[in-house]
């Protein structure tokens, strides 16, 4: 029998409005399953259970009571480390912030609550985010919901793991180089990646930094869809905020895929892909290339160049926000954080200037391509995952990574062109793993490429081979007995 924390957001929202479940009722389930398997996760790293049952309550009165209810009502969610809770502790993931308890909700998190969520825990991140990984001097590694002891990637992390297993039905998560579809794709759930603006964010230290956004996870795409119609607003905190679309607030339609047409890429034409990854995507690929009007297999015209402009960008935004920590409290901070943060200092302003420029140049290579054809489709990871003590990975195909974050270009090669991109789980790879496909449009057309994951998902979900996976919750739950 199905647990109500099992249900998708969009099914016990639905529920709760019909009265057939309680929020109080849902929010028992949801502690009960994070007390089951956290313990062997450690997705889940501060809460306020006292508050949220009193929440519940008055959520479940307003719905006994005929009261006009939000969207979210009375779901219980689970915000990232990265952002600021009023009353539930904030640490970034770092020693420099333990035990932080903030007084007030970043905006994303009071928009949360005003359409009637109940925010009661946090998820695990890496310190600020940094590394594609989930673990941190504060609260140590959280476990790969098929295999505690691989990844499960990062920096939502925390999130994608609670999510695959039950603990809450929606999580807020961000996304720089892929630390939304990262963590999805090895853990066999949803994570969209909004265009810069859609989501604002006042709490960014480089305000001219459209690379990192706010974003949804959830276990479906209408389920980060509907999250989506929450975070999504306009404000003038954030330069790269937008006028609000009211679609977001629209359930999201059936769409028919085949008029589109679509460009399949192994590896973005830059991206080190492991074999058998790159065996299982072409696999999986041609099981629905029959759906569409067209697909072709296209690249999007980036060049090897792109890698040095990441990093010199990323290592710029990582200079505005950690110089002065790294100055005055190194030895608070971990390896990944001083690695990105030291990486400015070889740098020239010349360096810089180049790396904008051929950011302008991927840019309008991809907003080419999506003239040309209205999909792109591409792997999210390069690997399967790997054991958490691995920070990174070091070799693909037995050739050596030049840098930590090499592995992670498929997600962040696309970042450069600044698109909407959603993860959606693809079955499991050669490892029984989760697997996932990474579906992309250009700047401005979240709706449309969630309308295509969503569709897409569809016809995965009626395959075993390409249905989303589903972890062992009893065999997790043993394991911490």
């Amino acid at each position: 029998m199905t647990e109500l924390c099992d249900l998708s957001a969009i099914e016990a929202r639905r529920m709760i409005g019909t009265k057939e479940i309680s929020p109080v009722e849902l929010l028992e389930s949801c502690i009960d399953r994070i007390e089951a398997v956290n313990g062997v996760l450690n997705a889940v790293i501060a809460w306020n259970y006292e508050r949220a049952r009193k929440e519940a309550k008055v959520a479940e009165t307003a719905v006994m009571q005929g009261a006009e209810l939000g969207p979210l009502h009375g779901l219980p969610i689970g915000i990232k480390d990265l952002e600021v809770t009023e009353g539930i502790i904030t640490t970034w993931g770092s020693l420099l912030y333990e035990g932080h308890v903030p007084d007030s909700d970043q905006r994303s998190v009071a928009e949360i609550r005003r359409a009637g969520g109940i925010v009661f825990a946090k998820t695990n991140t890496p310190e600020f985010g940094a590394g594609a990984n989930t673990t941190n001097r504060v609260y140590g590694a959280t476990g790969n919901p098929f295999d505690p002891k691989l990844t499960c990637g990062g920096s939502s992390g925390g999130s994608a793991v609670a999510l695959a297993t039950g603990m809450m039905p929606l999580a807020s998560g961000s996304d720089y180089g892929g630390s939304l579809r990262i963590p999805a794709g090895f853990c066999g759930v949803t994570g969209f990646r909004p265009s810069p603006g859609v989501v604002p964010n006042e709490k960014r230290a480089v305000g001219l930094n459209p690379y990192s956004v706010l974003g949804p996870m959830g276990r479906t795409v209408a389920d980060a869809a509907l999250l989506l119609g929450v975070l999504a607003d306009e404000d003038p905190r954030d330069p790269f905020s937008k006028p609000f679309d009211p679609i977001f607030l629209d359930p999201i339609p059936d769409v028919d895929l085949s008029p589109l047409r679509i460009a399949v890429s192994e590896d973005l034409g830059v991206a080190p892909i492991d074999n058998n990854i790159r065996s299982i995507f072409r696999e999986r690929v041609n099981t629905i290339r029959h759906i569409f009007a067209s697909a072709e297999d296209r690249d999007p015209g980036f060049d090897n160049d792109l890698h040095d402009a990441f990093e010199i960008l990323r290592a710029t935004n990582f200079m505005s926000q950690h110089k002065e920590r790294l100055e005055n409290q190194r030895d608070k901070l971990g390896p990944n954080v001083i690695d990105n943060t030291e990486r400015a200092f070889k740098y020239s302003a010349a360096d810089v200037a180049w790396a904008y420029a051929a950011q302008t140049r991927y840019y309008l290579q991809f907003l080419g391509l999506t003239r040309e054809v209205d999909i792109l489709i591409s792997p999210v990871n390069s690997v399967s995952p790997f054991p958490h003590q691995q920070l990174y990975v070091e070799e693909i195909n037995g050739k050596k990574m030049p840098t930590y974050m090499r592995w992670l270009s498929p997600c962040y090669a696309l970042t450069m062109a600044m698109p909407a991109a959603c993860a959606v789980p693809c079955g499991l790879d050669d490892k029984g793993l989760p697997f996932g496909l990474q579906i992309s449009g250009p700047n401005g057309s979240d709706r449309f490429v969630l309308e295509v994951a969503h569709a897409l998902e569809g016809v995965l979900k009626r395959d075993p081979m390409t249905s989303r996976p589903r972890p062992d919750i009893a065999a997790l739950s043993v394991k911490v007995k």
